[in-house]
Parts: structure tokens; C-alpha cells; sequence
């Protein structure tokens, strides 16, 4: 049997150490999974991920979550949240009692998550509005009239909004999705992801780190993957998935994510920005590519004092 250990996506070291804890006292990868990206959800320096994420282009936080048990390939998940700051543990909610679902989104997924207790919070905090009114300021098409009530400023708004979309990106710094994937005693896998989405996203938009086999999939008999970054791409080319069906065929974890990104990069797309992937299989072999060079991933084994970082291969 594989001693446990658990990776993630650049800025997962922030609850690698809590997951980690969990697997080495003999708990679950659910729980393990679940308690790393809580913690980053939490983290309110990150503008990514839960509370503090950077908010769309009506200036709400959407935050979208997933979880993935590779033994049986069940699959929760939330969308297009508002209002909860742990969408991770409410995508948990989904897979445990909800089993005749696998995907909540929007006004539905608040209800459920009302429904199951969880805590409501303030997701736009001071930093990322700051953020996303400087990221809306030099534009001369900047939506300074979202707050109209005529038509015409409404019509205005969405038309403003579909231009932020087209020409914003993320500022300076790391971001995007994080991704985490443990391994527990036992030898299960699991694989979960939580984002707050592309900044400045249209309202509504749904990326793939709710959606199985694009951002997140996890099957016991060859592996785990998981991706961050341009979220649409990973859809079109099932990402996820694609990456666990090169583990399937042979492929070592590395060389199988390599592979998904260059298929990717072959979709035309107006609006691309980079794709990154990570891997993880039962006997513990661990990988991960990105298009640029310096992309790391973290890992923790039952021996670690800290999270160690490893290179992506760069396509």
C-alpha cells in the first residue's frame, strides 16, 4: 500500500499541512481534500478562491467547487455560488446528500446550501473591490452606470460587460483555480478544486471546475488530474478526463498532462490564456505541465515538515 500524500496547484500550500495532518492520524482524502481547500478558500490574500475572490462583471462573487472519489466516481458540485465562503464543503453536501445530483448552481445551490446550515458571509471584501474598480477604470467603456435603472444603461451595462471580458486579464501575481489530490491509507483517491472564476466573468458563468472530466476527474483504477486556468478550454478538450485516459493507457503522470495541454493548444480560441494540469495515481506517482517555465505544484508525503515544490514540464 502507497503511504498517503496530497498535491496541489500553485498557492494549495496553504492547507496542504491541514490535509496532511488529517492523513497521516489515518483520516479520509475526503476529509483531507476538503479541509486543504478550506483553508484556501479562507485565505484572504488569495483573489481566486472563496472569500476575498474577485468578483464578476456586476461586481458579485461567484464561486464554483468541486469533489471527485475515485473508488466510485462520485461527483459533487456547486456553481455560480454566492454569499457561501466554503463552496468546497458545500460541493461535499452535494456528493453525500445529494446523490441523485451531481451539480448545483446559483439561486439552487444557496438554497441547498441554507438548507444544509452553512454559514453565510460577505465574499467581496475591501482588496478585491479595490481591484476590480481599478481594473474597470481605464476603460472608456467602464460600466460607471451599473446602478441605472432605464433600459439604456442596462443595455449599456451588459454590452460593457461582454468588453470586460474580452480584454481583461488577471493582474500581476499568481491566480487562478486551485486544485488539491490526496492519497489516504486506505488507498483512495479524491481530487477537488474551488474557484472564484475568471475575474470580471460574465454573471452566470460556469467554468470547469464544476464540471466532471473538464476540471476534475478521479478514477481508483488509474489516477486523478485536475486543471486551473483558462477553464473554457479545458471544457472543449475535457481536460480532466483526457489527462486519466493517458494514465490509463500507460502514460506517466507528467508525460499525460503534457499531452492534454498540446491537444488544448491546438482548439482555436480569441480569448486563450494558459491551461495548467496536475496528476496523481494510486501508487503514488505525482506530475504536472504548464506553458510557462518557473510553473511549479506542491506535495506533501507522511515525512514532510512543509510542502516540497516540484516543476511542472513545460509545453
Amino acid at each position: 500500500m502507497t503511504d498517503p500524500m496530497v498535491m496541489g496547484s500553485e498557492r494549495s500550500e496553504v492547507g496542504l499541512p491541514a490535509a496532511m495532518e488529517i492523513l497521516r492520524s489515518g483520516g479520509s482524502a475526503l476529509d483531507a481534500v476538503e479541509a486543504a481547500l478550506r483553508r484556501c478558500e479562507d485565505n484572504l490574500e488569495d483573489h481566486y478562491v472563496g472569500s476575498g475572490g474577485l468578483p464578476n462583471a456586476r461586481g458579485e462573487v461567484e464561486l464554483d467547487a468541486s469533489l471527485m472519489v475515485g473508488s466510485s466516481r462520485a461527483f459533487g458540485a456547486v456553481g455560480a455560488l454566492k454569499g457561501y465562503p466554503n463552496p468546497i464543503s458545500v460541493a461535499r453536501a452535494v456528493l453525500e446528500k445529494l446523490p441523485q445530483h451531481a451539480l448545483l448552481v446559483g439561486e439552487g445551490a444557496a438554497l441547498f446550501a441554507e438548507e444544509c446550515g452553512f454559514a453565510t458571509a460577505e465574499l467581496l471584501t475591501e482588496e478585491a473591490k479595490r481591484l476590480w474598480r481599478e481594473a474597470l477604470a481605464p476603460s472608456s467603456d467602464s460600466v460607471e452606470g451599473e446602478n441605472t435603472s432605464s433600459s439604456a444603461g442596462d443595455d449599456a451595462y451588459r454590452v460593457a460587460a461582454l468588453d470586460l471580458v474580452r480584454r481583461l486579464s488577471p493582474h500581476d501575481g499568481p491566480w487562478g483555480t486551485i486544485n488539491v489530490l490526496a492519497l489516504d491509507a486506505s488507498g483512495e483517491l479524491v481530487v477537488g478544486v474551488s474557484t472564484s472564476g475568471y475575474p470580471y466573468k460574465y454573471p452566470g458563468r460556469v467554468g470547469d471546475s464544476a464540471i466532471a472530466g473538464a476540471g476534475n476527474y478521479c478514477d481508483l483504477r488509474y489516477g486523478g488530474a485536475a486543471c486551473t486556468g483558462r477553464g473554457e478550454l479545458s471544457m472543449r478538450a475535457i481536460g480532466a478526463r483526457a489527462v486519466v485516459e493517458r494514465l490509463a493507457l500507460g502514460d506517466d503522470p507528467e508525460t499525460a498532462c503534457a499531452a492534454m495541454l498540446a491537444e488544448a493548444a491546438m482548439l482555436p480560441d480569441d480569448f486563450r490564456a494558459e491551461l495548467r494540469t496536475l496528476a496523481l495515481t494510486p501508487d503514488g506517482r505525482h506530475g504536472g505541465a504548464a506553458g510557462q517555465a518557473g510553473s511549479v505544484y506542491a506535495l506533501m508525503s507522511v515525512t514532510s515538515t512543509e510542502p516540497e515544490f516540484y516543476p511542472r514540464k513545460v509545453v
